[in-house]
């Protein structure tokens, strides 16, 4: 399943910052933890360029939650006290490119589901990454980033893990058609839709669809 757009983790339930309006990361992770049978723990696996420290500052005593993030360690928001919160914390250098980027995004994603099998993912997919992004600071191609995707939700599958996937961060107008890409890509390698998901897997999807509070709408089925 996939947002259409979200992705505010700069953005904690007490406070708003870098262009992140309210806390939906945390709304989303907290309603499934209060309506939803089943779901205890959560891992977030947070790729946008930049630290999540929203979230991170939501979650920071939450042993349920457990947050990899992997984001360019020179730019905004650099929030010493948040990073307390991440428990797979991977920071970059300026300019890091394909070959180093998905080399490590395979290696901790797959450590940080070994890690704690959570019941939920929930994968903040910026594309702020992308090379010549006034933000990020990174170089990866658009390929990378689809690649990206595609290692994150089949490490998912694997395991047999619901996973929630929000945009997030991304200023350039290139970046919409590659997130469209990035999408057709994961439906043609069967890993969204009716037939990536098991009976457990549905059923969620289905419980999220209801409409039940408000957090529910925010959530689409792809």
């Amino acid at each position: 399943m996939s947002s259409a757009g979200g992705g505010f983790h700069h953005c904690s339930s007490d406070r708003g910052g870098g262009f992140c309006a309210y806390a939906d990361i945390t709304l989303a992770i907290k309603f499934l933890f209060d309506k939803v049978e089943g779901i205890s723990k959560a891992t977030i696996i947070d790729l946008d360029a930049h630290q999540g420290n929203g979230h991170e500052r939501d979650f920071l005593d939450e042993k349920r939650v457990f947050i990899m993030d992997m984001y360019n360690r020179y730019i905004y928001p650099g929030d010493g006290f948040a990073k307390r919160a991440i428990k797979r914390k991977v920071e970059l250098d300026w300019g890091t490119e394909d070959s180093e980027y998905l080399q490590k995004v395979e290696l901790h994603s797959e450590g940080s589901l070994n890690e704690l099998h959570p019941d939920i993912i929930v994968y903040n997919a910026g594309t702020d990454i992308l090379d010549g992004d006034p933000l990020g600071g990174l170089c990866i191609s658009a390929q990378g980033i689809i690649k990206r995707d595609e290692i994150v939700f089949k490490a998912a599958r694997r395991r047999g893990i619901p996973i929630l996937m929000v945009t997030s961060g991304g200023y350039q107008k290139k970046t919409a058609r590659i997130i469209a890409d990035s999408i057709l890509n994961l439906h043609r390698q069967g890993l969204i839709g009716a037939e990536a998901v098991g009976e457990g897997s549905s059923a969620l999807v289905k419980h999220m669809m209801s409409g039940s509070g408000s957090a529910g709408s925010t959530l689409n089925s792809v």
